[in-house]
């Protein structure tokens, strides 16, 4: 037998190397797509680029992809599968029309396949960025998968529709949480309703008082899991647990009772930290391995109140609830304490929005005066901030919390530019932020109201709208709600009102003049007024600039002196700005060009080397 050459056999073994993994890849995420569990996707990501994995309970084609919307419209897709023992991947997008397009650039590029007698698997790569328009950038925002599959393999202008065998599913495909191994036996306690009657209306605010477990000595809750009752999932839209005065006694947990109610109990009014939020389509948390959520001391909690919020907009009748919470903890105890801030706009009918606008923007500001005072009381060291829950309604459409230190703006401490009201969820960050004394937040909160032909009010309906930001961090300091309000006798000016009644006896308070608008509420009066898309931008710019009311409030229920002052908008020095993105062609697209010239060069030496009687089997 004849040797290579040894500067092609190096030449061929380096391009070998460059070739994509297959089966030996490992997938850290992975989640069901579909009620059935037919439909599972793994995926890994790594630099610039995403593999996925899918498994699949069909022998016919799979179809996986992502749609601004979760619909078939303007979508990026990849078809893939296995026909007669040969596997196929293609790069597909959809028109707005939902017309079906092969990609020019095909960007998808397959790593491994196989089909047994029930599944398809198939396993594939992509750059994050592709530079190409018909491809989605997937960043570290909501990702909308939508996936299909059908009982035959894939023919181009074949009948290939997939009937019921469709769906769609919000991710962050970026998640940087990382996978963390909880013993089977770590005790845990569980906060639960009981037969909760759910009122046939479309919002419910249920609070429900607890106690704490009795525990010998300090302990860390270190996981915190959902458990909502079966069938619920879209019922229950978000959970919060507020830590309660302890100076209450087990009478308080007795009864539930409807929060924000006139008739709720007294002991309500003393729940004011938030101690824990969860929101729809979240997983459980886990809390870094240097951190957790102290209990059993003085200090913490004894009593905590949940509060549940329903969402029902189809008013559905007879329903009962027994959804909740599971928390985990140890002894083992952490190194630091964790707690909660809340930012944003202070949820309230302060904060509205036009209607008609394609896009509205309010800001809620943790001011300089709220962080200087608390930190520098507390910490002036600064605390550190590892997740972030963003949280808006119906309308909301982006959140982002900018970070700014002297007045220059940092990079972006949290965003969501996908958001999805039905997939909220704390985001781990990829690296800890410290927020020090001079720093301040801006919780910044984009709306569409296109098809809304009244006002938005702030509120706690899910029609209504808030903008809010929780903060988990460490070293737990008495600091748990930073946030602002606009002053709303300036909003009211844009659109002509001069005097209110004083004194303010009713609420909503009552205007005296203009005529067109005397003894209209202020609500009835921006109804009143003639919105149009050019008036509502010219409103929103005046609202961004107008001086906010400070609200910085104490975990006990206090305040710090800051509390209800007035102070304007930052002024932004030095605005941060992002380096850009580079535009390249994939790694994998290269491999395949390897892979293609790979090919050529040990044929193309093959044919020159090999005995004559060998040369005919290429």
């Amino acid at each position: 037998m004849r040797a290579w050459p040894r500067p092609l056999l190096l030449l061929a073994w380096g391009l070998l190397l460059l070739l994509p993994p297959a089966r030996g890849r490992h997938y850290p995420h992975s989640a069901v797509l579909d009620g059935a569990s037919r439909y599972r996707l793994w995926w890994a990501h790594q630099g610039g680029s995403i593999a996925f994995r899918l498994e699949v309970r069909t022998r016919g084609y799979v179809g996986f992809g992502f749609s601004p919307t979760g619909a078939m419209a303007s979508a990026d897709l990849v078809l893939g599968g296995v026909d007669g023992g040969k596997p196929y991947l293609q790069d597909y997008f959809t028109m707005a029309d939902r017309t079906l397009k092969k990609d020019s650039q095909q960007d998808y590029h397959l790593e491994h396949a196989m089909e047994n007698g029930t599944h398809t698997i198939l396993a594939f790569s992509r750059q994050l960025y592709t530079c190409d328009s018909n491809d989605k950038r997937i960043t570290e925002s909501t990702v909308r998968v939508i996936w299909a599959y059908g009982d035959k393999d894939f023919r181009e202008g074949g009948p290939n529709y997939h009937g019921l065998n469709r769906g769609t599913k919000s991710l962050r495909l970026l998640n940087t949480e990382k996978t963390a191994i909880i013993s089977p036996s770590l005790p845990y306690f569980d906060l639960i309703n009981h037969d909760v009657p759910i009122p046939d209306k479309d919002t419910t605010y249920w609070c429900q008082m607890f106690r704490i477990p009795a525990l010998h000595g300090k302990h860390h809750v270190i996981k915190v899991d959902p458990l909502i009752q079966k069938g619920h999932e879209s019922l229950v839209h978000h959970i919060l647990l507020y830590q309660c005065s302890s100076s209450l006694n087990d009478s308080v947990l007795d009864y539930g009772h409807e929060c924000y109610h006139p008739n709720m109990p007294d002991a309500f009014i003393t729940c004011e930290t938030v101690i824990f939020a969860w929101a729809i389509g979240g997983e459980g948390f886990t809390y870094p391995p240097h951190v957790g959520l102290s209990i059993g001391t003085a200090a913490d909690p004894q009593y905590v109140l949940m509060e549940v919020h329903y969402d029902n907009p189809s008013y559905l009748e007879g329903m009962r609830d027994n959804s909740g919470l599971r928390l985990f903890y140890t002894s083992d105890l952490r190194r630091y304490d964790a707690g909660v801030i809340e930012a944003g706009l202070w949820v309230s009918l302060y904060h509205n929005i036009p209607p008609g606008m394609p896009e509205f923007m309010s800001e809620g500001h943790c001011t300089l005066e709220c962080l200087q005072e608390a930190l520098e009381a507390e910490k002036p060291s600064g605390i550190h901030v590892f997740a972030v829950l963003l949280h808006a309604h119906l309308a909301g459409r982006a959140i982002r919390i900018r970070h700014f230190h002297k007045g220059h703006e940092q990079q972006l401490l949290a965003y969501d530019d996908d958001f999805d009201f039905n997939f909220q969820e704390f985001q781990h960050l990829k690296e800890e932020r410290t927020i020090l004394p001079g720093d301040n937040l801006v919780t910044e909160c984009r709306y569409s109201t296109l098809d809304r032909s009244r006002m938005t009010w702030g509120g706690l309906s899910t029609r209504n709208e808030m903008c809010l930001s929780y903060l988990l961090y460490y070293p737990r300091i008495n600091l748990t709600r930073c946030a602002s309000i606009p002053d709303i006798m300036e909003q009211l000016q844009f659109i002509g009102v001069k005097e209110i009644y004083k004194p303010v006896r009713t609420w909503p308070f009552i205007i005296k003049s203009p005529k067109q608008y005397k003894n209209l509420s202020f609500m009835d009066a921006m109804n009143k007024f003639k919105w149009t898309k050019e008036q509502g931008l010219s409103y929103n710019d005046f609202v961004l600039k107008l001086q906010v009311n400070v609200r910085c409030t104490k975990t006990d229920n206090a305040e710090w002196m800051i509390q209800g002052m007035m102070a304007p908008p930052p002024e932004i020095e030095r605005p941060y700005v992002a380096e850009p993105v580079i535009c390249t062609r994939s790694s994998s697209s290269c491999c395949l060009n390897c892979n293609l010239f790979l090919t050529l060069m040990i044929a193309l030496f093959i044919s020159t080397t090999a005995p004559r009687n060998v040369a005919s089997f290429l």
